[in-house]
């Protein structure tokens, strides 16, 4: 469905640039005055959050395929297209970036203190990429949309990140460059091998995808592609960048690495891992659902002993989103198991909100304390009971609290999982049951405690949340509150390509036993 049959004008093109043409803006009207260019990043977001909200109303959820097509030819030697579309998993990705975009420059509006500028070009650059990544159509578009959104992250916390920064950039950058890197070679491979047995160039996603690929290159094409979307997950053990990436970037990064880059990673094996290579996809599940699951037990344990606020967050990253790759392998390894999927998508909308809004909560409390141990930031209620408040609420929709987002999608990946295998379910649920111990001795000890901690009162009176942040803050906890309710508003997204994505995978399934690695898998997770 095209843009022209449904809204009249290229709403995804205007959605991806329109923050290019507020950085564009601020070169030529926002020097040396800041609040100038504060107000053109504020406003370039918001618009692209009012496209988004245009987008989703006039979406089309009972419709298969993509909507709001755009398609030119680019490079015509190589027949490589500007070819942008959605559809519901790309829909419910792009608003969760419009909206966390317009919270982080809400939220940082002083947090700069040097570069402002370059910072609030940054964030804009960062948005184009990201939002350009989940409308692409055609790989090489994507493949660039992929690697721009690199370069705004890396110097979000080179410049502006913590005393370690360069470090953890570099530390960032290497390891999204290596998957980079695999997944072109893995590109290549397919793109030429679909020349070679139909006489067709071509780098469109769906056409791609409609093929059939002989097993070994599927073979060795899928753990390139995986390998590249796990270290962005990030999956156990691929995941040392992130608490390093998370504890040196500054407030701004923190949350749209949390609350979008880690997204990507799942984004990315749906869209390729799973449709162009459905055979190796079904031979590997069992090992990734086994990773999945220690990821999550793992990643809760961690957080449970950490003493950095920060460091807390981001492993608890590492647990949350391995129930994401948990439900939608759990979907490809069982026929008719679309609920996990559904589910698991979910769980990266939920993270993007929730883990957003901890991120924020951290910033918030380390701009007033100047310090994110937990051990020197007790009896912080007192003085700041709306922070209290906030941290509390979005600590419980994190740990799964029914009536709030974050319980909705690792129920229904678990309920997927279940599906698989019962004992793998009870090991993973272990992570909610951790998730509740370190988040809630988290707040207690913040907020609450007074008896054994190396207490450093701060140098002058604790004052509480802003109005400013107040307001970046509610409509992460509106969100949360209307997706625990009500998730059916977001799920009604995901039915048609989730059922469409199944269908491309279910006729590897059923010849699965025809491989013989797949057929001995098979038979070791029946007998578990």
């Amino acid at each position: 469905m095209t843009w022209q049959d449904q809204i009249g004008f290229p709403l995804l093109s205007t959605l991806t640039f329109v923050p290019l043409f507020g950085v564009l803006l601020i070169l030529l009207f926002g020097r040396g005055r800041p609040v100038v260019y504060r107000v053109i990043s504020l406003a370039s977001m918001l618009v692209v959050f009012v496209l988004a909200l245009v987008m989703m109303l006039t979406f089309d959820t009972a419709a298969s395929g993509l909507q709001f097509v755009e398609d030119v030819t680019w490079i015509s030697s190589l027949n490589i297209h500007y070819g942008f579309g959605i559809d519901g998993i790309s829909a419910l990705l792009i608003f969760l970036t419009a909206v966390l975009g317009v919270i982080v420059v809400l939220a940082s509006w002083r947090y700069a203190k040097q570069r402002e500028m370059g910072f609030f070009i940054a964030l804009l650059l960062l948005q184009v990429g990201m939002v350009g990544v989940f409308c692409a159509t055609d790989l090489v578009l994507f493949y660039v949309f992929w690697e721009a959104m690199l370069v705004p992250m890396y110097f979000i916390i080179g410049i502006w990140g913590g005393p370690r920064r360069i470090y953890a950039a570099i530390k960032f950058f290497l390891f999204t460059l290596v998957g980079s890197l695999l997944m072109l070679v893995a590109i290549i491979v397919s793109v030429y091998y679909v020349r070679d047995a139909s006489g067709v160039l071509t780098f469109n996603i769906q056409e791609l995808g409609a093929q059939v690929y002989p097993y070994h290159l599927q073979f060795w094409a899928f753990l390139a592609f995986f390998l590249a979307f796990a270290i962005k997950v990030p999956m156990f053990p691929v995941h040392t960048w992130l608490p390093d990436a998370h504890v040196e970037a500054p407030m701004a990064g923190s949350v749209i690495l949390a609350g979008v880059l880690l997204k990507m990673g799942g984004y990315g094996m749906l869209r390729f891992c799973l449709p162009f290579y459905p055979d190796a996809a079904i031979t590997f599940a069992p090992y990734v659902i086994v990773l999945s699951i220690i990821a999550i037990v793992y990643g809760a344990l961690v957080s449970l002993v950490q003493k950095d606020l920060k460091k807390l967050v981001a492993y608890s990253s590492v647990s949350h989103m391995g129930f994401v790759t948990a439900g939608i392998f759990a979907s490809i390894a069982v026929a008719g198991n679309a609920i996990g999927m559904e589910g698991a998508i979910l769980v990266m909308f939920n993270h993007g909100i929730l883990t957003g809004a901890l991120f924020l909560m951290v910033g918030f409390l380390y701009e007033r304390t100047r310090t994110r141990e937990i051990a020197n930031m007790a009896m912080l209620a007192t003085p700041m009971p709306v922070t209290a408040a906030f941290l509390l609420f979005f600590a419980l929709g994190s740990l799964g609290l029914p009536g709030l987002n974050g319980f909705v999608g690792e129920f229904l990946s678990l309920l997927g999982l279940f599906r698989y295998s019962e004992w793998m379910t009870a090991v993973a649920a272990l992570g909610v049951i951790l998730a509740a111990a370190y988040l809630l001795w988290m707040f207690q000890r913040v907020m609450f405690n007074d008896r054994g901690v190396e207490h450093v009162a701060p140098a002058g009176p604790l004052a509480d949340l802003q109005l400013r942040e107040i307001v970046s803050l509610l409509p992460l906890l509106v969100l949360a509150v209307w997706a625990g309710i009500y998730p059916n508003t977001f799920l009604a997204y995901l039915h048609v390509p989730v059922r469409e994505l199944m269908d491309q995978v279910m006729p590897a399934l059923e010849s699965s036993r025809d491989n013989g690695l797949a057929s001995v898998l098979l038979a070791v997770r029946e007998h578990l």
